[in-house]
């Protein structure tokens, strides 16, 4: 019996079980894959989780990561336009800092279980069994940080995994860490005919260059991610730049598909769900990563509260869902009214011409989607 079982090892569990873990509680995480292992992500993450990272025993300050000053967004008609982030951001693979979580968390006196899918759970009686390729656990809290897309979303039949394809769902994303000469103090957002990349330092000298598109996109090119790099991707000339000075790391890309940016419950069946699997913040509008892991220091203040007997389980996840649709709720709309808009490429081409001259109002739009340390 557990106090907390956590099923999924991402930034948003890692960060949740630690807390919980230095604060005396007996916690599970089962994580599908084992540490290291890369992930796609943009690998950028908002100032504003510096000092949370630091508290959870993360040596930043230690680690001369770059960080990321400005801004520089194309259009598929290579238009540009160049701005400073209002607070900035720093580099890092999910490789390097899920498997230092992963360390912290262990010496936390957590029980990670890696190599291990959560099959099922079930909630009976004020208790949760939770199904495993490792066996069965009980628990008196489950939490869900399990990703953008998982078998239990789909078991569960959440809303989201039913909805047909439109300009919101219906995503794949691929990912390389490349070495090349570009700026370290810049991450680069680059559109190309439904869809867009980015690029951005992390450590080591490497760069993470990762892009999302519609499925139709790969389909059209023959399910080949390199013809779809050729045809589509490269149509914008700062793609084409990039991908022809760029060295990958590693072969073949990661990938992910079917992935949605619809709205999100987040609470299933008395289950918290945090980070991706709450809501998932478009790649364009950056802080996916800040989102999980402020979602989870959310998560731990409600459990806490209920677990020491000062709220009943329905406060919980009242309270829990509250607290967070207040701080990510408008950040979400924001970004996917920005999914839309950059989702046609004559409106991109327009809006980068448009905004230019606006300097005051480009900073505001990065604000909406930004929070503030926390």
């Amino acid at each position: 019996m557990y106090d907390v079982i956590i099923a999924g090892g991402g930034l948003a569990g890692l960060a949740l079980s630690i807390q919980l873990g230095k604060a005396g509680y007996r916690v599970a995480l089962f994580e599908k894959e084992t540490y290291p292992f890369h992930k796609v992500c943009g690998e950028y993450i908002s100032l504003e989780s510096w000092n949370f990272l630091e508290e959870l025993g993360l040596p930043l300050s230690d680690w001369n990561l770059p960080v990321i000053r400005s801004l520089l967004l194309s259009a598929p008609n290579g238009r540009s336009l160049q701005h400073q982030l209002p607070l900035g951001g720093f580099g890092i693979s999910r490789y390097k800092i899920d498997a230092a979580l992963a360390a912290i968390a262990r010496r936390s006196g957590v029980d990670l279980f890696e190599s291990t899918r959560v099959t099922d759970v079930h909630f009976s009686q004020q208790i949760f069994t939770v199904q495993t390729t490792g066996g069965d656990f009980a628990a008196r809290v489950v939490c869900g940080t399990f990703g953008k897309r998982s078998n239990l979303d789909v078991r569960w039949k959440r809303a989201f995994t039913r909805k047909r394809s439109n300009k919101l769902n219906n995503f794949v994303g691929v990912k390389y860490h490349v070495t090349g000469d570009w700026p370290t103090d810049q991450i680069g957002l680059h559109h190309f005919p439904n869809g867009y990349c980015g690029i951005s330092s992390i450590e080591d000298d490497r760069y993470c260059l990762c892009y999302m598109t519609t499925a139709e996109n790969l389909r059209i090119s023959g399910n080949s991610i390199r013809d779809m790099e050729t045809t589509i991707l490269q149509q914008n000339p700062y793609l084409k730049k990039i991908f022809s000075q760029a060295t990958r790391v590693f072969e073949p890309p990661v990938t992910i598909s079917q992935i949605s940016f619809e709205r999100k419950t987040q609470v299933e069946d008395h289950i918290l769900l945090i980070g991706d699997a709450a809501g998932m913040a478009v790649p364009l509008s950056g802080n996916g990563m800040s989102m999980a892991l402020h979602g989870s220091k959310i998560a731990f203040r409600c459990i806490v509260s209920f677990l020491t007997g000062e709220i009943a389980r329905y406060e919980l996840e009242q309270e829990y869902t509250d607290r967070w649709n207040r701080q990510f709720g408008r950040r979400l709309w924001m970004g996917r009214l920005l999914q839309r808009w950059f989702s046609s490429e004559r409106r991109t081409n327009l809006l980068l011409y448009s905004l230019k001259p606006f300097p005051k109002l480009v900073s505001f739009l990065i604000k909406q989607t930004h929070g503030q340390p926390f």
